[in-house]
């Protein structure tokens, strides 16, 4: 939320450009450069928070009451209080959306060859086998794993190969997709996982790269087990 009303405030700068007029600003010293540089910045941010549709005439204005007459129309408090109630009702549309979304993809996942579903919804393709007989970790172990995390369109989010080492970590303090699908994979095996997002980050989504509501793929391959002493 400070993120927003920090770009919300500085969106002012931006006011005076038009979006329904695309002809290309003229920037004629440094001053009208910053100001469009700012703008831009700031309004690449917005967007990004799912914030499109705002009346640039009423942000111009309210630019010139705080900067040139400082005579705002409304104080600061009722202007975070309508920021936060946009805000809200913006989470949980964008939210609503991408549980729907998720919920397709895994809807046309689960018909693919090779593709099995457990009861909790977790869907996975086994890659490479492994030793079916093989070692599996229990809950309180340490595993060392390689993966790729990716979102349903394909965005890249997090990978050990491109760190270029395997991530070790105990397996009951990660997302809950992850502590129940490295259960059932033998070591030496590499299995693709599609995970709901009530058992990955749930609504409030992860970093700037996972959204509330988000259906997870990751390739993970099982290198090592290290029981619990």
């Amino acid at each position: 939320m400070k993120k927003l009303f920090a770009a919300a405030f500085a969106t002012l700068a931006y006011a005076g450009v038009n979006a329904q007029t695309p002809a290309k600003p003229e920037m004629k010293n440094a001053i009208d450069s910053f100001s469009y540089a700012l703008g831009l910045n700031v309004a690449n941010s917005l967007k990004d928070q799912g914030v499109h549709d705002i009346n640039t005439e009423m942000l111009k204005q309210a630019f010139n009451d705080v900067l040139k007459t400082n005579t705002p129309g409304m104080t600061q408090e009722v202007a975070i209080h309508i920021l936060q109630n946009e805000m809200q009702k913006m989470g949980e549309k964008k939210l609503t959306a991408e549980k729907a979304k998720g919920q397709a993809f895994l809807e046309q996942n689960k018909k693919k060859k090779g593709v099995t579903v457990l009861p909790n919804g977790l869907q996975y393709e086994v890659l490479t086998a492994g030793d079916p007989a093989g070692a599996k970790p229990k809950a309180i172990d340490t595993v060392r794993v390689d993966y790729v995390g990716t979102t349903i369109d394909g965005t890249e989010f997090d990978s050990s190969i491109k760190r270029g080492e395997p991530t070790e970590f105990p397996l009951n303090g990660v997302i809950k997709g992850w502590t129940e699908i490295l259960q059932l994979m033998p070591k030496g095996s590499k299995w693709k996982v599609y995970i709901p997002s009530d058992l990955a980050y749930g609504d409030r989504g992860a970093g700037g790269h996972i959204p509330g509501g988000a259906v997870l793929i990751f390739e993970i391959t099982l290198h090592d087990i290290k029981p619990a002493k």
